[in-house]
């Protein structure tokens, strides 16, 4: 570590103590922000250590829907973004007017929406999900019709293991970094690596999904590659995961399926910007009250089924 970095997390230290500061970081995450984060995980315990934090600031080092998300069930509590343009693609893809076409399409059904989703989508969601429990969230509906969006790899997966009819919403909803992943990229890892087993994220394409040994969450695949009796494990998601298995499971070896899946928002927080987020309390994210009082709901209705 640089002299200068040294310096950025003392002061952020220091600031953290300060301001009585919560850092959350996803596993996506740099090294050195995974390494200086209070709590690093998936979207779903994000959540849920969001809302039990008694930390009168949360800096979410993400992507902006999950400081959105934080605002939203967090009122009282100032919740900073380090850097605004750390958005999601994936969230982008969905806007209010077209889920709102699809309910009318299907008046009886029930809509799920993925937590990677912008707040105003999720006012009109019954229920959030997250990757780590999209099906145990679409059996709780009471419809037999599903409209689920904005993956439409996700909704593949959840299809394969409910009875319920899931209509995508959008047609062509997609994670780029995780849809690029290509049967090609894993049967070369493969044939790297053979005595690997094979661990994706339920946001690649079906093709891959049928190749894998396990489907999860990142922090599912923390679990299943601790578990897991096998020594090697090649991860299909985005790369920030292999430094928290790496960190976490150090006895075992992690490949990455390929080294294109980087997603540059959620390598856009650095040091430096985190810094400067605890010091000047910024960027403030706020949502208004008509939009959070009814994503609200959605997200509580998901913490409670969680």
């Amino acid at each position: 570590m640089s002299k200068n970095s040294r310096e950025l997390v003392s002061e952020i230290n220091r600031l953290r103590e300060e301001k009585n500061a919560i850092i959350l970081a996803h596993n996506y995450q740099r090294p050195e922000i995974q390494d200086i984060a209070d709590f690093v995980a998936d979207s779903l315990a994000l959540s849920i250590k969001a809302r039990e934090t008694d930390a009168d600031v949360i800096v979410l080092c993400g992507v902006d829907f999950m400081a959105e998300t934080a605002a939203i069930i967090n009122p009282d509590k100032r919740v900073l973004l380090p850097d605004l343009s750390a958005k999601c693609p994936m969230a982008m893809m969905l806007s209010s007017d077209e889920l709102l076409r699809y309910k009318e399409k299907y008046p009886e059904a029930g809509v799920v929406l993925y937590i990677n989703s912008s707040a105003e989508t999720k006012a009109y969601a019954d229920c959030i999900c997250t990757s780590a429990n999209p099906i145990k969230v679409v059996n709780s509906m009471d419809s037999d019709t599903v409209i689920f969006g904005p993956d439409r790899n996700l909704a593949y997966y959840v299809s394969e293991r409910t009875d319920k009819r899931i209509i995508p919403v959008p047609e062509h909803g997609i994670c780029p970094t995780h849809h690029q992943l290509s049967m090609d990229d894993v049967a070369t890892a493969m044939k790297r690596y053979p005595n690997a087993e094979l661990v994706v994220h339920p946001e690649t394409i079906p093709e891959v999904q049928e190749m894998a040994n396990e489907i999860a969450s990142t922090e599912g695949m923390v679990r299943y590659c601790r578990d897991s009796d096998a020594r090697e494990f090649i991860i299909g998601t985005e790369n920030g995961i292999l430094y928290k298995l790496k960190v976490n499971i150090p006895e075992k070896k992690f490949y990455s399926c390929s080294e294109l899946m980087i997603c540059p928002s959620m390598k856009m927080i650095t040091l430096q910007k985190l810094r400067d987020s605890l010091l000047e309390e910024r960027y403030l994210i706020e949502v208004p009250e008509n939009i959070a009082l009814k994503a609200r709901r959605s997200i509580e209705r998901m913490l409670e089924l969680s």
